[in-house]
């Protein structure tokens, strides 16, 4: 069970950040988690872009973390490296692909961690492991030296302790960012169609909106399952674009899991005319979006609909709330609420694009409200 598959030595630095390892650190081979990747790995000859702010600012990088093979999975489970223990409880999952950078912040080796989020690998993990994660909006942070897995989904962002640290985490990425002056007034809080979940985690998100006193308003959004199968087709296809080149040699194939090349195997079935109609899809959806952005500024739902499995019960569908705004490229947050448990829920606000300073701002205030 391992958190890093790279750990540096301590250095100087106020601001401990760990990256995971599909993000290239200058001098450290790029893994993805994957052994046939690892086997033929030569150190990056350069950072990845994203890690321009933190290296101005002089951040002590602890480590290259774990994920999910190739990012590809929601449960942080990794067959070659080892899986990454979940500080609330090592029987748990923890969460992925991001599964290494939460666990890093939530067990305190890390302020920050740097995560990427296709389908929810930043937010899923922060989920399973109770600390915040902020999904970026598509484009906004610069994606060069960063291991692809769908280049039209792809996001990198921040994971930390709480809202303060994500905040931190922000400002490296994007030298000058600052929070909005005042949170969300109106908030629509969404019941995505034919999703079932947890009734303790429902009951969790509305209470903490409750506490924070948000103006929140019941809403729909026509078109949710349409808008998962049209994200899982775009992501599937992109993958096996990205990452075909491993599953087209025996030799790295045969080092690549049994889960990872089923996932891999679906893209087969996905011919030009599915892609084009799911190209139209994601146009929809963003309409939809549009529509009921122009009604709230932000959307709340849980982030996952269950809380963490056992991790003998891992194979399971992580993203079916976090999908569909990778398909909008609108910028998500994920943040621990209580569940009256031992275990926390996670709150997801979800806003237009470019709109992570408001994200921020809110998601600080519903934190001090349930504190």
């Amino acid at each position: 069970m391992v958190t890093f598959i790279t750990r540096l030595p301590p250095a100087a630095g106020d601001i401990r950040l760990a990256v995971k390892d599909l993000i290239d650190v200058a001098g450290l081979p790029t893994t993805a988690g994957c052994r046939a990747v690892a086997d033929v790995a030569a150190p990056a000859a350069a950072d990845a872009a994203c890690l321009a702010g933190a290296r101005a600012a002089a951040v002590a990088i602890v480590g290259k973390t774990n994920l999910t093979e190739l990012a590809f999975g929601g449960s942080g489970v990794n067959e070659w490296f080892g899986t990454p223990v979940n500080p609330l409880d090592p029987g748990l999952v923890p969460g992925g692909s991001s599964s290494g950078s939460a666990v890093a912040v939530a067990a305190g080796e890390a302020d920050i961690g740097y995560g990427s989020d296709t389908a929810g690998s930043i937010r899923i993990p922060a989920a399973c492991c109770g600390v915040t994660g902020l999904k970026t909006t598509y484009g906004r942070i610069p994606l060069p030296g960063v291991w692809p897995l769908a280049p039209s989904l792809d996001t990198v962002g921040p994971l930390s302790r709480n809202v303060a640290g994500a905040t931190a985490g922000m400002v490296l990425l994007e030298p000058g960012f600052a929070v909005a002056t005042e949170a969300a007034c109106r908030v629509g809080r969404l019941r995505p169609e034919q999703v079932s979940v947890d009734p303790r985690i429902d009951a969790a998100v509305d209470a903490a909106l409750a506490r924070s006193g948000l103006e929140v308003t019941e809403v729909s959004l026509p078109g949710w399952q349409d808008a998962l199968r049209a994200g899982r087709t775009i992501m599937v296809a992109e993958a096996a674009q990205s990452d075909g080149h491993l599953l087209a040699d025996p030799v790295a194939a045969a080092k690549i899991s049994p889960a990872v090349r089923i996932r891999f195997a679906a893209a087969e079935s996905v011919g030009p005319a599915h892609l084009h109609q799911a190209r139209l899809g994601q146009e929809r959806w963003r309409a939809a979006l549009a529509v009921v952005f122009s009604q709230v500024q932000l959307l709340a739902l849980p982030t996952v609909r269950f809380f963490p499995p056992p991790l003998e019960d891992a194979a399971r569908s992580y993203h079916e709330c976090t999908l569909p705004f990778n398909l909008a490229g609108v910028p998500a947050l994920a943040l621990p609420v209580p569940a009256g448990s031992r275990l926390p829920a996670s709150l997801q606000l979800v806003g237009p694009a470019g709109t992570e300073e408001l994200l921020l701002a809110t998601g600080a205030l519903v934190e001090a409200a349930v504190a």
